[in-house]
């Protein structure tokens, strides 16, 4: 039996290990995409809803915190252009973010305050080190996380119902957690870059992705919302219900809230997408910058990132003091798997079959997960339509990951 035929063979596994996760009623469907080293496998499992139309390869997901690598990546452009800088303060285009209060400790009221030790830099912004985002403690205990839900800025199931300039001015009500650059505190890094990018470019960050992203690469379902005669390919999104320990539609595709452009484009989690859209965005990153495939596909086409900047977005960034807190996305304090690139985890220690050193990519909260392997020539991505019930990632995303690398056969 030849290498390709092996390899088809290996990963027959990833069908039955997913259609199990269907077929079992843990969600309504899925749809899959490994490539390989220039060969593609797609599985498209169940349905879009529970009872309704077959999933197909085009049908469009909800992507949540995958949306945070396309911000970095937009972000970055502007750097190149030097329409932004890493180390400069971003006070001259986000005053609201100008002067900034730090929380004497974690457990302290919102006006128990200490003036920061410098401004919020780009970088901090891109490393989720800019001094505030999500504390992951629940039930919520301390008074900033009751502030931020007060504020309407907790990280959530829900979109922004408000606008980027909102956001920001409600934001600015708030002390900062931690000392900008000392520590990393997850997802509001992104909403503040999503407003940056507008605010530095002079257009939507809708306009500004679909100009210098989405139409280069051909992603042409990905946006900020489902266009109408998009609607039937629109997945509807279930979440468990705890006390009736059942599932639930918190988001009807025939009613959706992301069937019309929304009041705020979350750069934290707003994108819907295909795993064909998101194939050419990591395609592109794998590529370092060009779009294309990794075998001289992307001949003759225009750069959209350096080589670079590739480089250094999807490199650890962080320290092991910035990481303190942090341990359910990185691992132990004393021996972290992995750590934070910008827009993205980077995987730093080899811990299990998928867990290649050097791995970049991120998880959605609606029940998605994508990474890229430069040391394997892998991208993987799988869409379903259940959120995720905690960080820890669910059992779907581990039993892709493991039958897509137990097909790599060298």
């Amino acid at each position: 039996m030849d290498s390709l035929a092996l390899r088809k063979t290996r990963l027959g596994r990833l069908h039955h290990a997913l259609a199990a996760h269907v077929q079992s009623g843990d969600m309504p469907g899925l749809v899959a995409l490994v490539n390989i080293r220039g060969e593609t496998v797609v599985e498209a499992i169940g349905a879009q809803s529970f009872g309704g139309a077959p999933m197909k390869r085009d049908t469009i997901f909800r992507i949540a915190s995958m949306t945070k690598p396309v911000v970095a990546v937009a972000t970055l452009m502007l750097i190149e252009e030097c329409r932004l800088r890493l180390d400069d303060p971003v006070d001259e285009l986000l005053p609201e973010l100008a002067n900034r209060r730090v929380l004497r400790s974690l457990e302290s009221a919102v006006d128990d305050t200490v003036p920061a030790n410098r401004p919020i830099s780009v970088r901090d912004l891109l490393t989720f080190t800019f001094g505030i985002g999500a504390v992951l403690v629940w039930p919520a205990k301390y008074p900033i996380q009751k502030a931020m839900e007060e504020t309407g800025l907790a990280p959530g199931p829900f979109p922004v119902g408000f606008s980027g300039d909102e956001f920001m001015k409600r934001l600015g009500t708030l002390p900062l957690i931690y000392q900008p650059g000392e520590r990393y505190l997850y997802h509001t890094g992104s909403e503040v870059l999503g407003v940056l990018i507008e605010r530095a470019s002079g257009q939507t960050l809708e306009a500004f992705l679909q100009a210098r992203l989405f139409e280069p690469l051909g992603m042409r379902d990905t946006s900020f919302h489902v266009a109408p005669g998009k609607l039937e390919r629109l997945a509807s999104a279930y979440m468990m219900d705890a006390a009736k320990k059942e599932l639930v539609c918190f988001d009807d595709a025939k009613n959706s809230r992301w069937s019309k452009p929304p009041p705020f484009a979350s750069g934290g989690g707003g994108l819907v997408s295909t795993v064909d859209d998101f194939h050419a965005f990591y395609r592109m990153i794998l590529n370092k910058g060009l779009p294309g495939g990794s075998q001289g596909g992307s001949r003759g086409r225009e750069r959209l990132l350096s080589r670079p900047s590739i480089e250094l977005m999807t490199s650890d960034q962080l320290t092991p003091a910035q990481k303190v807190g942090a341990e359910l996305f990185f691992g132990p304090s004393t021996n972290p798997a992995a750590s934070w690139g910008m827009g993205g985890a980077v995987v730093t220690r080899r811990t299990n079959l998928f867990t290649t050193p050097g791995r970049y990519g991120w998880d959605g909260g609606y029940g998605t997960t994508a990474n890229l392997d430069p040391t394997e020539d892998v991208v993987g991505i799988l869409m379903t339509q259940r959120t995720m019930d905690s960080p820890v990632p669910p059992r779907v995303f581990r039993d892709f990951w493991t039958t897509a690398y137990q097909a790599i056969d060298d």
